[in-house]
């Protein structure tokens, strides 16, 4: 028995958790909605402000399938009263971020600053010049939009310049030497 998915799914007072009958889950809270569709692997109870999220059979597939449903419930009623939030950090010297209306504006060492138009349902803050915060209810399109940020220039291997999560550590390689 998967031990993620025996833990049932608490819902706090002010959201609201619906499943239809081809298992599509809507939950609303004072952040937004999510709604997501699941395998018909996968059954859900709801109780008393809790859910539980059961399988139909012990096949690798449902197995597979029940810790990971329980864990994208969790986040959905996780995402729609708290939200999600990733940090990225930006070192090297003349590198910076700046927002200017919905876009993300890098100069990060190229000829040409690079724009990231800020999605719907997602926040760009960036509340000093090096530093970059990705907000917002879906935590895979937070997760997706800080690996797209970090991607503009990933951090090298001989000076850690580049975009990094806030606390990555970048191994520091050492250059080469000179022939004596």
């Amino acid at each position: 028995m998967s031990r993620i998915g025996k833990m049932p799914v608490s819902i706090p007072a002010g959201v609201t958790v619906t499943v239809a009958d081809d298992n599509t889950v809507t939950v609303k809270g004072p952040k937004g909605t999510l709604t997501q569709k699941f395998s018909n692997e996968i059954n859900f109870q709801q109780e008393a402000g809790v859910i539980s999220v059961t399988r139909n059979g012990d096949a690798k597939l449902q197995r597979s399938l029940h810790g990971l449903t329980r864990s994208l419930l969790h986040n959905m009623v996780v995402g729609v009263t708290e939200g999600f939030t990733k940090s990225l950090e930006i070192q090297g010297v003349g590198y910076r971020a700046a927002k200017q209306g919905k876009k993300l504006v890098l100069t990060v060492g190229y000829s040409h600053p690079v724009e990231i138009e800020e999605p719907a349902g997602l926040t760009i803050d960036v509340p000093a010049p090096n530093k970059i915060v990705v907000g917002g209810t879906d935590k895979q399109l937070v997760g997706q939009l800080a690996a797209d940020i970090r991607s503009v220039r990933a951090p090298e291997p001989y000076h850690g310049k580049g975009i990094r999560y806030e606390g990555e550590y970048i191994a520091i390689k050492e250059g080469k030497t000179g022939k004596k």
